[in-house]
């Protein structure tokens, strides 16, 4: 990085900065704004707009490390196409929600794709974070490398919580080679049997990234080396195998039609075990996560099916919410936690005002 961009850089961030320390000492609430590509995952908060956007660019890239750093307003696209350049992706597949996506969105959203089962959810890449308390405090936790645990904890605290604790300024993440072969093996299937087969295809050391089911078929994605590959679809035999099959980028971007916003119908995410029944009266658009993930609309009893989803060790959230709608319910000795650390970090409730923090 040159002087000037360092300048900038440390402008930018010295503006955010000020901004929240003029906020604390008025106790004037903040609404963190970075690409607003993904309003409908969280509803808006109240606030001063904080605009982080401008605090722009990839501060180290070590390709040999398996190590990226970007300040919080790079866009996701910039981050992806320097990584495809070398080889590498981030293996969690976050949903690119737009062009505007920035990666501190990807890391307060916390949001993963089809591959979270088998690779590992945005916590389980991410290394580091910088971060502006509600104090207007500067702090770094984490680092560079897997092996300086020193404050990883709240690293991996920090994403998801839709910026609860304070504003990303920084990111460090683990990134993935890219596997040399990927295809997608589909089977016609009613509900029953792809559950069934859901739950006995992890049971074999087939290299799995993704396994869904769309309410007619049920998808099998493998990668990894072409012999690990060929052998899966040999062992397998499906009807029909696909080296390029879109459904995985539609469900990663929210884009598959029966996840589309819909005026005055929330669109319901719940992440269960994949052995867990469906809520009574419910039955899934779509299934992903080999069954961990399911979606929903039309729900009647929206605190019923809370209450199931919680008895079977999940939790629930709701997008583009209906009115009287809560968008979010974490367990309860988890929305303890996040209540504690927050009251550390934030003390005068600046951030995340009016809304509840995801923490999924």
């Amino acid at each position: 990085m040159n002087g000037q961009a360092a300048g900038q850089a440390g402008a930018t961030l010295g503006a955010i900065v000020e901004q929240v320390r003029a906020a604390y000492a008025d106790r004037r609430p903040l609404a963190i704004v970075g690409g607003g590509t993904r309003a409908r995952f969280a509803p808006p908060a109240a606030g001063e707009a904080l605009r982080v956007a401008a605090h722009a660019g990839i501060v180290s890239y070590e390709p040999s490390e398996l190590v990226i750093t970007a300040r919080a307003g790079t866009p996701l696209a910039e981050v992806e196409e320097a990584l495809a350049a070398r080889g590498q992706m981030l293996g969690f597949e976050p949903p690119r929600s737009g062009t505007a996506s920035t990666i501190g969105g990807v890391v307060a959203s916390g949001l993963s794709g089809p591959a979270r089962p088998y690779r590992g959810s945005v916590r389980d890449f991410v290394l580091g974070v910088e971060l502006v308390n509600g104090r207007g405090e500067a702090l770094r936790f984490g680092g560079q490398v897997m092996k300086n645990v020193a404050g990883y904890d709240v690293a991996r605290l920090v994403t998801g919580a839709c910026g609860a604790l304070g504003v990303i300024t920084e990111v460090s993440l683990r990134v993935l080679p890219r596997p040399a072969r990927e295809a997608t093996l589909r089977w016609p299937l009613a509900r029953t049997d792809a559950l069934a087969r859901m739950l006995e295809l992890p049971r074999r050391p087939w290299p799995i990234t993704g396994l869904s089911w769309d309410g007619e078929l049920l998808r099998l994605r493998v990668a990894g080396s072409a012999a690990a590959v060929e052998d899966a679809v040999a062992r397998l035999a499906p009807p029909e195998v696909v080296d390029d099959d879109a459904s995985w980028t539609a469900l990663r971007d929210y884009a598959e039609p029966r996840l589309a916003a819909r005026a005055g119908e929330s669109l319901w995410r719940v992440a269960v075990p994949p052995a867990a029944p469906d809520a009574p009266g419910t039955a899934p658009l779509l299934v992903d996560w080999g069954g961990g993930l399911r979606w929903l609309r039309g729900v009647d009893d929206a605190a019923a099916l809370r209450d199931h989803v919680a008895a079977c060790g999940g939790h629930v959230t709701a997008y583009d919410t209906a009115a009287g709608v809560a968008p979010a319910m974490p367990a309860a000795p988890l929305r303890a936690l996040m209540a504690r650390v927050k009251r550390a970090f934030d003390p005068h409730a600046l951030f995340d005002a009016g809304r509840g923090a995801e923490v999924a």
